[in-house]
């Protein structure tokens, strides 16, 4: 057995370079985002890739408390077969196994937490490529994407939370000695204890496209802060997540702890699970990443919870001008299609005023624009095989149902196409859609069309596009928000309108560096300042609701050693 203050002192360089890194916020990172062989091991790509088909059309490996049958509801993305069944329990089994397991949990303390975390997230790392398969035929990411965003940032924002979380739950002292001086007598003497206490039974809600990178921080947030998880899969993704779960089982086994402080609850579709989970009177954290719908719900209905939500808005580009107007172009373009815009983060609504932009490559209409970024477009994803590289596949038939809707629109100015994949001849690719619209048409645009759908919205002037900007993002929310311009007033007015609206801003991104990504340490993801989001991956406020601290205290006659 390996105790948790072990866990903690092998790990702790590590989680010291974490905290200061998440207080810098510059550039750094603990697990190479490179599937390269000279990183991860000669073989490393190869058995991963066998660890996973070996899962396939089999129980998964997992105990779960109280579960009486099994269920299978994933389906391949790339038209592959999973047939992978998982147990399932009875909602009430599982918070009455993670309530039973707090006590002992409680006791190990934050820096235990905190190394038991680091060691779940090093077994993690040490099956990347297994995990970036089962994140690929889930989601639908492609393999490199599925590597990078489903393992190697996915643990950066894990650590990230863990991070936050250690040094958010011990910024007061364990144990200090109170001195009140006394005139014409010895001083007051108290001794204090100060012990950080979980808030209870945790529910993390995956989501069917992100479900490590975006389930990860609340996940191990809440695990340092001192509270059990149940980790509630979305039904179309639950092997990245149940992997996760059997991970951490497996180390908090070895660490002498109940394996009940992480448990999985899978569902068949329709059961409605979460909200069951999410509603009962002994969880009192609720992590979701999902639809404005059901997040709404959540936030209206779970009241003996705090709750973190991160649903979705009117991700929001505002065009003025530009110096290097092909580079916006192929900016925009990876932005649109990364992932076939199934990113919470992907640019919907594109404003461009009725008088055009001013371009180095001359002035551009707004119908121009759209029939340029529409060229750029297709010069990207025209090979196939790079185009499904990018693209991944679609993850749902909701996106496609979008698709179809929005292809119907009378003003489509470039319409999606489907793309074969030669590896996966099962696969569903389709390539990105725009359609022209005018401000007028609030009843397109302002509804979020989650899937490789954009539009170019025509408005009276840059003026009136940062006043829609505004107005749109307070009253629907917004993950992400950028605006192209050659003018210091327009990027300063483009500033204040993002502080008004309450979502971050990113200005002339021309490079390698996209809207729709983060980085963490560095990046904060969701604001809490607008209804797209109740939460910011990794602020102080992400942890410390998750947790309360409780002294107790006593006269001493003289200071003790502590």
């Amino acid at each position: 057995m390996t105790t948790p203050a072990e866990f903690y002192e092998t790990h702790r360089e590590l989680l010291d370079k974490a905290i200061e890194a998440a207080g810098a916020r510059d550039y750094w990172s603990a697990y190479p985002e490179s599937p390269s062989k000279s990183i991860y091991g000669e073989t490393a790509a190869a058995d991963g890739e066998r660890a996973f088909q070996a899962l396939l059309g089999k129980d998964f490996p997992i105990e779960v408390p109280g579960a009486t049958t099994h269920v299978a509801t994933e389906r391949s993305p790339y038209g592959i077969e999973l047939g992978i069944r998982y147990p399932k329990a009875e909602p009430g089994e599982l918070v009455a196994a993670a309530r039973a397991a707090l006590p002992g949990w409680r006791a190990v303390g934050p820096q235990g937490r905190a190394g038991i975390a680091a060691e779940i997230l090093r077994r993690i790392n040490a099956r990347i490529f297994e995990m970036a398969h089962a994140v690929q035929h889930t989601s639908g990411q492609a393999f490199v994407m599925a590597f990078q965003a489903g393992g190697a940032h996915a643990q950066d924002r894990a650590l990230e939370a863990i991070a936050v979380a250690l040094a958010e739950s011990t910024r007061i002292p364990g144990v200090t000695t109170w001195s009140k001086p006394q005139r014409g007598g010895d001083p007051l003497l108290l001794e204090k204890t100060s012990t950080v206490v979980g808030r209870g039974v945790a529910l993390m809600i995956g989501c069917n496209t992100f479900p490590t990178w975006n389930g990860y921080p609340g996940l191990f947030a809440s695990l340092v802060t001192g509270n059990p998880v149940i980790v509630k899969p979305h039904p179309g993704a639950v092997l990245p997540l149940a992997i996760t779960v059997q991970i951490a089982r497996e180390v908090l086994a070895e660490a002498g702890q109940d394996p009940n402080v992480v448990t999985l609850a899978v569902e068949e579709p329709g059961d409605g699970i979460a909200a069951t989970l999410a509603t009962h009177r002994d969880v009192r954290i609720v992590d979701f990443t999902g639809s404005s719908e059901f997040g709404n719900w959540l936030e209206a209905n779970a009241r003996q919870a705090v709750v973190y939500t991160e649903k979705a808005g009117l991700n929001t580009v505002i065009v003025d001008s530009t110096d290097d107007y092909k580079a916006m172009l192929r900016n925009l373009a990876f932005s649109l299609s990364l992932y076939s815009g199934q990113m919470c983060t992907t640019p919907q609504n594109l404003l461009v005023p009725a008088g055009g932009i001013e371009t180095d490559a001359g002035h551009r209409s707004p119908d121009e624009f759209a029939a340029d970024l529409g060229a750029s477009l297709g010069k990207l994803l025209g090979d196939p095989k790079r185009a499904a590289g990018t693209l991944g596949a679609i993850v749902n038939d909701g996106v496609l149902a979008r698709l179809a809707e929005a292809g119907s629109l009378p003003t489509v100015a470039h319409a999606s196409t489907e793309i074969a994949d030669e590896q996966f001849p099962g696969a569903t690719i389709r390539t990105p859609l725009i359609a022209r619209l005018d401000a007028a048409d609030e009843k397109a645009y302002t509804r979020e069309w989650f899937g490789p759908i954009s539009f170019v919205i025509t408005t009276e002037s840059t003026e009136h596009s940062l006043r829609l900007f505004t107005e749109t993002v307070r009253d629907h929310g917004a993950l992400t928000a950028a605006v192209y311009s050659t003018s210091a007033e327009v990027l300063a007015a483009a500033r204040e309108a993002a502080l008004d609206a309450g979502v971050h801003l990113s200005q002339n991104l021309l490079g390698g560096v996209f809207v729709n990504q983060t980085a963490a340490f560095s990046d904060l993801h969701g604001t809490a300042a607008n209804p797209a989001a109740t939460a910011s991956l990794s602020d102080s406020a992400f942890v410390t609701g998750r947790f309360f601290t409780l002294q107790s205290r006593h006269h001493i006659s003289e200071p003790s050693d502590a």
